[in-house]
């Protein structure tokens, strides 16, 4: 059986993605993953054989989402990967910008060239796969994954000496080449890849935009938390800069600003008309809280369900670990059914709010 790649995305859902999609309706047909991130919730949808849309106001998700969920049967090849890599590397966009800022300028010639070389490749998808592997390679090679780190700090953490010193592991990854990350996981994305034999669809979109377009049984929503560590723009944003060849700015929606955050779901939940299911992934350590998210959500359906589980999060090492409890707010719409369908007794209690406390999980994000 396919199995879902390894991604590296903070947030990502891969570890309680079949919790998750248990939970929904066995009549629903297709899901809707709005902010699909690293793409492991939509992944486990197809393999369960739902039509799955995907969207995501970063250009690199889409790219995965369309390497692994729209794409059925696309694989890179010896010829693909001869166009990638041929050629010296030269000066260009990410040498001129981010050479001693992210990486060092050899670095950066070597991604300007294999930038150039993508472009190069005969179909969509494949760009997609490549863009993919990229993204592995590039935060294979930074520490703690994510970059909004100084360039001092990098420098600091890619010296295998320093890392053994403090961490007790030299962590040689980090010096190792793109194309060796890259050519390393070229097995493991290519196998991923399989068809369910539905119309999946992949989408680079402010949500706002494609909730009046897309219909699906379930809409699964998991924005950034607000209120925790997860600004998604700063840890991946340079990766859109690298495929657009261009500085890219912070996106409006971004569901990170504490001040603006129940605003914007309240927003979100309003739009939702064409989705008769809800599901909403949210933890005990973000903002809105628990009981003002349900607050909202009562204003838009009679009946609201809440399971929870504990899930652990490791940030940066064994000694930093958050524990969390992760929230799955299920929503059965009743403008939907009042439009669509007689009103018949429903499987939620609307004074129900269920707990069940399943087993812990470590869900590293380093």
């Amino acid at each position: 059986m396919p199995k879902y790649p390894t991604v590296n995305y903070i947030g990502n859902k891969e570890k309680i993605a079949k919790w998750i999609c248990d939970q929904f309706p066995k009549e629903a047909t297709s899901v809707f993953d709005a902010f699909s991130g690293g793409c492991s919730l939509s992944y486990e949808a197809k393999h369960r054989g739902y039509e799955v849309y995907t969207n995501d106001i970063l250009k690199i998700n889409f790219h995965i989402a369309n390497a692994l969920i729209q794409n059925n049967e696309t694989l890179l090849n010896e010829k693909d990967i001869e166009i990638i890599f041929s050629g010296e590397p030269f000066k260009g966009f990410m040498t001129e910008n981010y050479a001693e800022v992210y990486f060092f300028e050899q670095e950066c010639k070597e991604l300007d060239l294999y930038r150039n070389n993508i472009e190069k490749l005969d179909s969509e998808a494949k760009k997609s796969i490549a863009f993919a592997l990229i993204r592995r390679a590039m935060v294979r090679k930074m520490p703690y994954s994510r970059f909004n780190l100084t360039w001092a700090k990098i420098i600091q953490l890619r010296d295998e000496e320093y890392s053994y010193e403090k961490y007790k592991r030299k962590r040689a990854y980090h010096n190792q080449s793109f194309k060796f990350h890259f050519l390393q996981n070229l097995d493991e994305y290519n196998s991923s890849i399989f068809t369910n034999n539905k119309n999946n669809i992949a989408y680079n979109d402010d949500v706002f935009n494609l909730l009046d377009q897309i219909k699906a049984d379930v809409i699964y929503l998991d924005p950034p938390y607000s209120g925790t560590m997860n600004n998604y723009f700063g840890f991946y944003g340079l990766m859109d800069d690298f495929i657009l060849s261009e500085k890219t700015r912070p996106f409006n929606n971004n569901f990170i600003d504490k001040k603006t955050i129940a605003e914007l779901f309240d927003k979100l939940f309003s739009k939702l008309k064409n989705f008769k299911y809800w599901y909403l992934s949210y933890n005990n350590s973000s903002l809105p809280t628990k009981e003002e998210l349900l607050s909202l959500l009562n204003q838009y359906a009679n009946h609201v369900e809440v399971i929870e589980r504990d899930h652990h999060y490791q940030i940066t090492g064994k000694e930093k670990k958050q524990k969390n409890k992760e929230y799955l707010f299920i929503v059965q719409n009743k403008h939907y059914q009042t439009q669509t369908e007689p009103k018949k007794n429903n499987i939620f209690n609307d004074e129900r709010i269920i707990h069940s406390n399943l087993m812990s999980e470590i869900d590293s994000l380093v």
